[in-house]
Formats: C-alpha cells, structure tokens, sequence
C-alpha cells in the first residue's frame, strides 16, 4: 500500500473519529426520562444530586426506592425543588449530633 494512500486512510479515520466524539457530546447522562414528582416520599431511600460536567450538560437528581427502583427527576420543577427542600429538611432534623 503506498504512503499517500495510508495517509489518506489514517486521516478520513481521524476525522470519523472526532465528529464521533462531537456529535455525541451531552450525551452521556443518566437520565434519559425525566418524572415530575415522587408519590410517596416516605419509600425515598436515596437521592443523589449530579451536577452538570463536560459529559453531561444538564443536572440529574436520581431517586432510590425502598423497593429498588431508580428513576430521575426533573430539577427545573417548583414541585422538585421543595420535595428535595422537604426530604433536605427531614435528614437534617433526624441526623445525629445534630443541636436544636
């Protein structure tokens, strides 16, 4: 194979392979549907907050179930917001060592 040609070949693979990686930028969330609220906040196991990265541009809240389900909320809603104040609010008390 000549020179010219491997350099051609080496060259249209790089290119594949940086619009690869442009196209797929933001698109390594977790989330892929987002719900608007919890029915029961008292089965809430866990809740975990992750902040907006170079992989992901949008923050995620993932929700963990007494029963083992996962699924994510949507941070922009009002309703969101002070479920997660409330449930915040609600460990804080509870936690130990901590002085009223």
């Amino acid at each position: 194979m000549s020179s010219i040609l491997k350099v051609f070949l080496l060259l249209a693979v790089m290119v594949f392979i940086s619009k690869a990686q442009l196209s797929d930028s933001g698109q390594q969330c977790l989330c892929r549907r987002v719900r608007k609220g919890i029915r029961n906040p008292s089965e809430v196991k866990d809740i975990q907050i992750y902040p907006a990265t170079v992989f992901c541009d949008k923050v995620e809240i993932v929700v963990s179930t007494n029963s083992g389900l996962r699924y994510c909320l949507n941070p922009q809603l009002n309703a969101v917001k002070r479920l997660l104040a409330n449930i915040l609010a609600k460990q804080n008390i509870s936690s130990p060592g901590s002085t009223l």
